[in-house]
């Protein structure tokens, strides 16, 4: 059976039995070839916009020298961008991972409709996380896991969401809301929510630790500047404040 790395084995167990799953931006395709063997998922899409990645996943799949009546039957590849290449309900997973949050909300929104009959969303973004989150929790989804992951130097973050119903509409918001939603997308607890704290043991720790590191970094650099903007200075003192408490909440926690 394929080896996963660690972040992709963390996807993988956040997968239940029997469910079936869209992997998009699938490149190597070493995730659906795995929840297929281990008899986890039924049936597997693998998707990407790339017709070089798609291939990739193509060859890897045939390098398993599985017969050709399996692939055609479990294993359905398909070129196209983001979950376009899905109908409604379709499968009931889609992964998508590797790469940033901000590109995640573009292919999520493409319809919400087809987004929200799925039963999940598993998201790994390389960056952009508190926009991410942000989009998630304003458009109609639960986040209902939070886990991290060490790849190399690198502490990879993992949200589940499920829809909170069917309903694609959402409420239109008078401007000014609008506007000051837009404004908390950038809010340090979008970026690193408590909950990131649950289940997540001593790493947890060490993602704050760096969190603040890089706060602590921003907060000299802008005070250094010729010009001090004092309302980045405002807002780095408040994000300071915020990681640090939860510091404090975690060694408490850890007595």
């Amino acid at each position: 059976m394929i080896k996963l790395s660690d972040r992709l084995q963390m996807i993988a167990d956040l997968i239940k039995n029997g469910q079936t799953v869209a992997d998009v931006g699938t490149d190597h395709g070493f995730l659906p070839i795995f929840l297929w063997e281990s008899k986890k998922s039924p049936k597997v899409i693998l998707a990407d916009i790339s017709n070089g990645s798609l291939q990739k996943a193509i060859d890897n799949v045939q390098m398993q020298n599985y017969n050709e009546e399996i692939v055609k039957k479990y294993f359905d590849f398909r070129l196209g961008n983001g979950i376009q290449i899905l109908e409604n309900g379709e499968v009931d997973v889609v992964v998508i991972a590797g790469m940033g949050g901000v590109l995640m909300t573009e292919i999520l929104g493409q319809d919400l409709v087809k987004t929200k009959s799925l039963n999940k969303i598993i998201l790994q973004p390389r960056n952009g996380q508190g926009k991410l989150r942000w989009w998630l929790l304003n458009n109609g989804f639960n986040i209902k896991e939070e886990k991290i992951v060490r790849e190399g130097k690198f502490i990879c973050e993992i949200i589940g969401a499920e829809p909170i119903n069917n309903d694609p509409n959402l409420i239109e918001l008078p401007k000014d809301e609008e506007k000051e939603l837009k404004k908390q997308s950038e809010d340090i607890e979008c970026e690193v929510p408590e909950s990131i704290l649950i289940s997540n043991g001593a790493l947890a720790l060490e993602f704050i630790e760096k969190k603040l590191e890089v706060e602590l970094n921003v907060f000299e650099n802008i005070k250094k500047a010729t010009l001090m903007d004092y309302e980045k200075v405002c807002l780095s003192e408040t994000r300071i404040k915020y990681l640090q408490s939860l510091l404090n909440k975690y060694e408490k926690r850890g007595d």
